[in-house]
């Protein structure tokens, strides 16, 4: 059996926009500054604050960490596999690590984001994603782990369940029982054949979906201490985008469209959970994961703002990255405030939304305030990557 996704990154993109349907370009990645044109970073308008600001601090120990998984991952076997398959020439798994411990010396030893900038400019060859157009322009969404309240027994302030992987699930017939067979229309599972095996019990039904939507979460147990979940497998259905199907019957306008939207009409009709949760008959089962870090598809962890998913069949896994799109970031107020920005990020995971050369998924961390900033993310931008050059 083909291994399904591992992936943390199940992506509010999913929820919200759905998957891709384009088709798969016969070249994803192009370089962009060959010999015959003076490309820099400079020239993209790229301008990374890692050293920070005295208005916003910088995260450069944060990336030198990321950079450290995505070198653990490369020396395994795994990666050696991979690579040996991958369709873009030129880019090798030796050419993918080597980039990645040179980009870390510079980080190390530059003493400025002007003096790295020209490093990069002078060893590195930055190779541009085709997007989605063909000219570029790449969609770009936000994904998180929630905090939600949970608890190992169930009670009536706790029933909404999330169920471990059955030890037959191998040998399950196809198709596979919908998410409606599973656990119910309502969602409860009182008569779900996989009574016996659940994992936690969850008070919100809506905060027990987006659990199977991000394939990961920490809980709040009533005793304080917390449980960390992880993803196990799926069933063979497609997800059905929730939002997609409530701009499909005129409930929500696709303009507009953001996590905080949905949950607020959910609030306001909580008899429609009925109607369109079971619509997205994909099904994910969970195990507990001991207080382990969010980890995506590389099996490594995964880090806020630092780690992207991207269609791991196109895009080369571990590699470093840029990205120019909008964050929000909490300004003075504590409101959301959207700005253009250029930040190296390591491509560390993948996702059932995230298909093709044109969709980018950004992680953004664990808790409220990750959840609020990755539900509004969903806006066009650019992705490149940055491998030494072949002289090197």
């Amino acid at each position: 059996m083909r291994k399904q996704l591992t992936s943390l990154s199940l992506s509010l993109g999913i929820l919200l926009f759905g998957g891709s349907s384009l088709a798969v370009p016969d070249v994803p990645l192009e370089p962009i500054n060959p010999d015959t044109e003076e490309v820099t970073l400079d020239s993209l308008g790229f301008d990374e604050q890692l050293w920070g600001t005295p208005e916003q601090p910088g995260d450069r120990q944060a990336l030198l960490k990321s950079i450290d998984h995505s070198l653990r991952y490369l020396a395994t076997p795994t990666a050696g596999a991979t690579y040996q398959n991958y369709p873009i020439p030129g880019i090798t798994l030796e050419r993918v690590r080597r980039s990645l411990v040179r980009f870390r010396q510079l980080l190390l030893t530059s003493s400025s984001p002007e003096e790295l900038q020209a490093a990069v400019n002078r060893e590195f060859e930055i190779y541009q994603s085709v997007g989605h157009d063909d000219q570029g322009s790449v969609l770009f969404t936000g994904y998180f782990e929630p905090i939600y309240a949970a608890s190992r027994t169930p009670s009536a302030e706790y029933r909404y369940p999330l169920y471990r992987l059955p030890t037959n699930f191998n040998n399950w017939k196809t198709p596979h029982p919908t998410r409606a067979d599973l656990e119910g229309v309502d969602g409860f599972g009182e008569n779900s054949p996989l009574n016996g095996l659940e994992l936690v019990w969850l008070r919100d039904r809506l905060q027990a979906f987006l659990i199977h939507v991000q394939g990961s979460a920490r809980l709040q147990l009533p005793d304080g201490s917390v449980m960390t979940v992880g993803y196990a497998g799926k069933t063979d259905y497609p997800y059905t985008s929730v939002g997609r199907e409530l701009v499909k019957d005129g409930k929500l306008p696709l303009e507009g469209l953001t996590l905080p939207v949905l949950m607020d009409y959910f609030r306001q009709f909580p008899s429609e959970l009925d109607q369109y949760l079971p619509r997205n008959q994909s099904f994910v089962f969970f195990r507990e994961t001991n207080g382990a870090p969010a980890t995506g598809s590389l099996s490594v962890p995964v880090t806020a703002e630092r780690s992207i998913a991207t269609d791991k069949s196109l895009m080369p896994p571990g590699a470093l990255a840029l990205i120019q799109t909008r964050i929000p970031y909490p300004n003075a107020q504590g409101q959301l405030e959207s700005r253009w920005v250029s930040r190296y990020v390591l491509d560390q995971d993948t996702g059932s939304a995230i298909k093709g050369p044109g969709r980018v998924d950004i992680f953004m961390g664990t808790g409220v305030l990750a959840g609020d900033r990755a539900g509004v993310i969903g806006g066009n931008g650019n992705l490149y990557y940055l491998l030494l050059k072949d002289s090197r």
